[in-house]
């Protein structure tokens, strides 16, 4: 029998090297039902640093869900993946080992990055497994291994083959900082401080009727240099004499049209707006839709160009500073003043994009906006307003897929290009993984115009490209070069069953899984989504490193047990942000002992683990308390099925502590008889199971000492997997038991114990003090042996058809201040008197009271039950308890 205190710092490393070490969670290597298949795509998390508490949060809550329906109904498969490709890894090397990737040979520097990876995915399994996650880890991945890269490159082939990727020189979104190419969705917007600056434009070879200046307001003038037109809006009339001239742009001199567009804002500045090459997505369109020239002056690195003239090599925001000062010397710069304004940003960096004119690979996906939402559509939303951000997201789109990137660490794009004409020659599916840059393509001429000479493509995959693929990843989705098609290791596995992920991933993970896995397989990847929020700070604010109100997982369970922390983290409705607050910690603290110690007392009561039925059949009470079980049980299931987090744990806590061990446990601990030694042990196994999702190492510890060795004497606790029949977390969900007992009678037999129980605290009486008699107005006929029995009265009298002899009283009433007082002004002090003196009268919903009127919304009436026999009235819910101890 469980001994002593619960140990978490013993118990918890204990149970989680035995999980990984006996392989409890491993998913079957025989074919399996695909009725009885649950898979999880689980998400990789970025190698770009440590855990963070929010990691820890969005994985318990996927864990709760893996071990629901393992036990419910499932063999789940439950992977674990380490996204380390891209950007983010590639940071996070030069980061630790203070080099810059440009300094040094691409093989070399991913080398050097997937070494620092590899020690933070060491550290990422050792916190996966210290916070109890059931994670399969014979399934796992890496999205730079060798497997991966060879899925990465044969989703690349299928999509150009299909006609769906292009490469094209066009404006595209670039990280000045990083030096490379990026994707709408891996933009952000950044309130940030600037200026905005009224400069003087000339009009060049002004006629007597036109004006010789204009002005312009613009927050970069480092991008005069680029300047190619000027718009002024069609219906300005104020400036549409300047259309069909041309500006002189100050201190550089060239000169540009000036044309009319509806697409300039006229209430921004003076409503003239330059056109630069490039500024923002502006700029772009009337590039494209007015076929102007193309002017270069910032580079890849934010450099000023030559066609900056002066001002080449300076950076663009010294540059700006330069120009501004010219400006002013100029007397071009009419004014100058402070705004705060938003700046699209590199979600990565945080450095501001510019939009530079370079060779991209692009899968298109604006052709195809409706069928993504469709597919969207198609998927049952965890929570259902979580749709309306990828539906936004979709609706929003502008740019195709960029999926190019001009990095080092990533992998590479299985293409080559003739040197004399450019055409595409791209890898064999069975010669995957390839790497141009080491790897000769798979012709020797050019099939387009007899060319020998190849040049391979230096850039590598966006690290959304391949991580959009995790679905198929799992699935072991390849191309089968005998059946000329592609097939599945685990086709019973896909579509996923549920993605879960937070929702600030929804434009990039989501989005582009949809789009991959609905290009290569015409189905939509999961079947559910389960979208959690972000974890705040007590003062719910967003966690950062800038704000130093980062949690470290480690500190969090140093104080406190794991269990704790998976309590603490069901404890919000699934997509609302949960805020880190110690109290929640502590309330799972608290719950863990009480099952343990509730455990103890179990057994100590009835010793043997599956005590028979009784012959002669159940009590009343115990009866009612297997019955309300069922209740919770499938209340419990079903809030569990539809990710009801806090719901379920809140529930099924309350019925376990209040129901259970304040009232029943102390009934039966005035009882030694089969029928309670029965009820025990069958409801103490059901929480242990529903308990153990959440609470997994305590439930294990429970299960082990009291239950696994005599599991397989009882029909109903055979487990899914014989073979592990030790775990609790593969025993079987429990099934109700079919009770059949009065539920209202219970439930004020329940509250007439608990008021009785109340009373002797309340006077300070040990709990077997004799009452002399006790008066129940309800019917709880069935139930009065265990009432006098655990409550020791000597005289129950039960009356379950009476009235009872009490009366509903007003003892006071409440004003709502922030009505009355307004609307009533001076009055309300002659109102408080004369309620104070019980000087009122109500009317209905009315209150009259110092010859003014209360309308229902302006008062509350504070009511109380009275009694006037002898003896005295408990409070007892709606049940009517007099004791008479006299």
């Amino acid at each position: 029998m469980p001994s002593g205190e619960y140990d978490p710092d013993t118990a918890e490393p204990h149970w989680q090297r035995r999980w990984v070490d006996e392989e409890t969670y491993a998913y079957p290597d025989e074919p399996v039902d695909p009725n009885t298949a649950f898979s999880i795509d689980t998400p990789p998390p970025t190698v770009s640093g440590s855990l963070h508490w929010g990691h820890v949060y969005g994985s318990i809550l996927q864990d709760v869900v893996a071990r629901f329906h393992r036990m419910y109904d499932s063999e789940v498969f439950y992977p674990f993946g380490y996204d380390d490709n891209g950007i983010a890894s590639e940071r996070l090397a030069e980061r630790e080992l203070d080099i810059r990737h440009q300094d040094y040979d691409r093989h070399e520097f991913q080398e050097k990055t997937r070494e620092v990876c590899q020690q933070y995915e060491d550290e990422f399994t050792e916190k996966m497994q210290g916070v109890g996650l059931s994670i399969d880890w014979n399934n796992t991945y890496q999205t730079i291994s060798p497997e991966v890269q060879r899925v990465s490159q044969l989703s690349f082939i299928d999509l150009y083959e299909q006609g769906r990727e292009y490469r094209q020189e066009a404006p595209a979104i670039w990280c000045p900082e990083c030096e490379t190419a990026i994707s709408q969705v891996e933009t952000e917007d950044d309130e940030q401080d600037s200026h905005f600056h009224d400069i003087e434009f000339g009009v060049a070879d002004a006629g007597r009727d036109i004006p010789g200046t204009f002005t312009i307001s613009t927050t970069r003038p480092e991008l005069l240099p680029a300047c190619v037109a000027v718009f002024v809006h069609p219906e300005d009339d104020d400036n549409q004499v300047l259309v069909g001239e041309s500006a002189e742009i100050p201190l550089f001199g060239h000169e540009v049209p000036i044309i009319a567009d509806d697409r300039v804002d006229m209430e921004t500045g003076s409503g003239i707006v330059m056109c630069c090459t490039f500024g923002d997505q502006n700029d772009i369109e009337w590039y494209q839709a007015h076929d102007l020239d193309l002017r270069v002056a910032i580079d890849e690195s934010a450099h000023m160009t030559a066609v900056a003239d002066e001002y080449e090599g300076l950076h663009a925001s010294e540059a700006r500073e330069a120009i501004v000062a010219d400006l002013d010397d100029a007397g071009a710069l009419l004014d100058r003043w402070e705004i705060s304004h938003t700046v699209n940003v590199h979600e990565r960096c945080g450095t501001g994009v510019e939009f530079l004119v370079t060779e991209q690979w692009y899968i298109e996906v604006l052709d195809k906006r409706e069928e993504y939402l469709q597919a969207g559509r198609d998927m049952e939303w965890f929570p259902d307003k979580m749709f309306t951000r990828y539906k936004h997201w979709v609706e929003g789109l502008q740019w195709d897929w960029l999926i190019s990137r001009q990095r080092s660490s990533g992998i590479p794009f299985p293409v080559w290009y003739c040197a004399d004409c450019d055409h595409e020659v791209v890898a064999e599916k069975a010669d995957l993984p390839v790497d141009p840059l080491a790897d000769d393509p798979p012709v020797d001429v050019c099939p387009e115009c007899g060319g020998e000479s190849f040049v391979p493509e230096d850039d590598v995959l966006d690290t959304w490209a391949t991580s959009s693929l995790t679905p198929l990843i799992n699935a072991g989705w390849d191309w089968n070069d005998e059946a000329g098609e592609f097939t599945m290791e685990r086709p019973e596995i896909y579509p996923m069953d549920v993605r879960p992920q937070g929702h600030d991933i929804i434009s990039f993970w989501l989005f582009h899984t949809v789009i991959k896995c609905y290009e290569h397989t015409d189905e939509v990847p999961f079947e559910s989504t389960m979208i959690n929020g972000m974890v705040l700070d007590e003062n719910r604010e967003k966690m950062s490193k800038s704000k130093g109100n980062i949690v470290a997982p480690d500190e969090v369970l140093e104080k406190y047990p794991v269990d704790a922390a998976r309590y603490w983290a069901t404890g919000s409705a699934i997509g609302d942000d949960l805020p880190y607050q110690e109290k929640g910690l502590r309330a799972g603290e608290k719950l863990i002992r009480k099952l343990w110690n509730a455990s103890k007392l179990v057994e100590s009561l009835a010793p043997e683990p599956f005590p028979p039925e009784p012959d002669d059949g159940l009590r009343e009470l115990d009866r009612w308390l297997l019955a309300e079980l069922d209740r919770e049980l499938d209340t419990l299931t079903d809030r569990l099925a539809n990710r009801e987090f806090s719901k379920a744990r809140d529930d099924l806590r309350g019925f376990f502590w209040n129901t259970f061990c304040d009232d029943y446990l102390e009934i039966a601990k005035q009882r030694a008889d089969d029928s309670a030694a029965y009820t025990l042990r069958t409801a103490h196994r059901r929480f242990l199971k529903t308990f153990a999702p959440t609470l997994a190492h305590v439930t294990e510890e429970l299960w082990q000492d009291m239950y696994a060795e005599r599991v397989a004497d009882s029909p109903d606790d055979i487990t899914v997997n014989p073979a592990a029949s030790e775990s609790v977390h593969l025993a079987d969900w429990p099934e109700p038991v079919g009770a059949d007992a009065d539920h209202d009678a219970g439930v004020a037999a329940m509250a007439v114990v608990g008021a009785l129980r109340r009373y002797k605290s309340e006077n300070q009486l040990p709990l077997n003090a004799e009452l002399d008699t006790v008066e129940v107005y309800a019917d709880i006929r069935g139930f009065e042996a265990d009432i006098t029995g655990v409550m020791h009265v000597d005289n129950l009298r039960v009356h379950p058809d009476a009235d009872a002899p009490i009366e509903t009283v007003v003892t006071g009433i409440d004003l709502d201040y922030a009505t009355v007082g307004p609307k009533h002004g001076n009055r309300v002090g002659d109102i408080e008197a004369a309620l104070a003196s019980d000087d009122y009268e109500i009317d209905g919903d009315r209150l009259h009271v110092a010859d003014v009127t209360l309308e229902a919304d302006e008062f509350a009436v504070e009511e109380a039950r009275q009694y006037a026999g002898s003896g005295e009235l408990l409070d007892a819910d709606d049940v009517v308890v007099i004791v008479d101890d006299e």
